[in-house]
């Protein structure tokens, strides 16, 4: 299985909709929060290519994007190809 990770922050119903889609297909990602910002905001924005939002989903090296871009493979049928990696 792929390496996941997520960055979160508290309170985010994007974030908990990412992560109960991951767990519906068994992953535990790896969890960033950044509520209070630091060093993994920063981290995240440049992974991210800029972009603030969260959540900010990753698998393995590849940047998939928030909660609907997630979603959007999901509903491909392209998620699970990219979780098996």
């Amino acid at each position: 299985m792929a390496n996941v990770e997520i960055y979160t922050k508290a309170f985010c119903p994007y974030c908990t909709r990412a992560l109960r889609l991951l767990a519906e297909k068994g992953v535990e990602p790896t969890e960033y929060d950044i509520t209070m910002g630091g060093p993994k905001r920063g981290e995240m924005i440049q992974r991210a290519g800029g972009r603030t939002t969260v959540p900010q989903v990753f698998i393995g090296d590849r940047h998939i994007g928030g909660s609907d871009d997630l979603a959007a493979l999901e509903a491909a049928g392209k998620l699970d190809a990219l979780l098996a990696a």
